[in-house]
């Protein structure tokens, strides 16, 4: 996509100092500090839900029926998926060591996904947005992203290519698995003694949904209920987080550096919605807002957005909005046109 030109402030001040005055509005109006409260109480909801899940499912017993509990089993985990993200970017508490441990339980120990490979991908992520050097939500892997990724795909991986865009929901289908798998080949990179913790962690969660399964259901009901869990549990996590840059604007390697908020507000996309929205994306659908200030507490990112509108609007800088099936139709065309030349 081509480059925008670097807007300017009302007074032809550089971009780079527009960010001061809106950081200085949202602090001033408080939106930056925690809420612990609000936290703790979404983390009891939670711990309860799961907790009454995992009990009718015992209660259930040794029958097909039990396969109806994996739908609202993935959307909790989905929840709690939600949390060790908000926690990873100290969103719950300004202490890191509190939010390591936070991210550990949710993470680790209730989803088997490692947070320490998360948070490291993440905090690239957000530091480069949908650039193709630095971001690594952008590089080649089962999907590509750039036309010129595209070109040098062979084999299997061109035919994926060339349908990538009908093929992305149901590789979702995948997610749950691969989040797993991923996290354990992370463990490599990391000090003996943090790997130690993640691997236990880990190999817990594992230790334990199996011997729930097990033990409640045959085998063969198992694995169906496993492997429907991370099916739901893939699809779910995908939709919340394929709406907010695909198909959005890619800074140019090779051009100008630009600032923070021209580098987070043109490269992500916010999904307009009531309420519910807000539940079912987990506040990422205010995700220029968590781009802008990433320690924001989610409550209070739909409270940041029309003091980032009007800022974007009076410097004119462009601020993208599209509704849930819009922003899916916007994502998947951007997709299928990368695929384009191969067809």
């Amino acid at each position: 996509m081509p480059l925008l030109p670097r807007p300017t402030g009302a007074c032809g001040a550089p971009a780079g100092s527009d960010f001061t005055l809106l950081l200085r509005a949202v602090r001033g109006q408080g939106l930056l500090e925690r809420r612990t409260g609000r936290y703790a109480l979404e983390t009891v909801l939670n711990m309860t839900a799961l907790s009454l899940v995992i009990t009718s499912l015992v209660l259930l017993g040794d029958t097909w029926w039990s396969l109806l509990l994996a739908l609202p089993l993935a959307v909790l985990w989905t929840r709690t998926a939600f949390i060790a993200h908000d926690a990873g970017h100290a969103q719950i508490s300004a202490d890191r060591r509190t939010s390591r441990i936070i991210g550990l339980v949710h993470a680790n120990l209730l989803l088997g996904m490692n947070e320490a490979w998360w948070n490291d991908k993440h905090t690239r992520h957000h530091a480069n947005p949908h650039h193709i050097d630095k971001d690594p939500d952008v590089g080649v892997g089962a999907l590509v992203w750039t036309q010129r990724q595209a070109a040098q795909r062979e084999g299997f991986a061109r035919w994926l290519t060339r349908h990538q865009a009908r093929l992305f929901f149901p590789m979702l289908l995948l997610e749950g698995i691969a989040l797993k798998i991923y996290g354990f080949q992370f463990l490599s990179r990391r000090p003996v003694r943090e790997r130690a913790v993640s691997a236990f962690l880990l190999t817990a969660h594992i230790a334990l949904y199996a011997m729930l399964l097990l033990s409640t259901l045959s085998p063969g009901r198992a694995i169906v209920f496993a492997l429907v869990l991370h099916a739901v549990f893939g699809v779910y996590l995908g939709m919340a987080f394929a709406p907010n840059h695909k198909g959005m604007e890619m800074p140019d390697p090779h051009g100008d550096r630009w600032g923070h908020l021209q580098r987070q507000v043109l490269t992500s996309r916010n999904v307009r919605g009531s309420v519910m929205t807000d539940w079912f994306l987990g506040g990422l659908n205010y995700q220029i807002e968590h781009h802008l200030f990433p320690s924001m507490p989610r409550p209070h990112l739909r409270l940041a957005q029309p003091l980032v509108k009007a800022h974007c609007r009076e410097i004119g800088m462009p601020y993208t909005e599209a509704g849930l099936i819009e922003s899916y139709r916007q994502a998947l065309a951007h997709m299928h046109k990368v695929g384009e030349p191969l067809r």
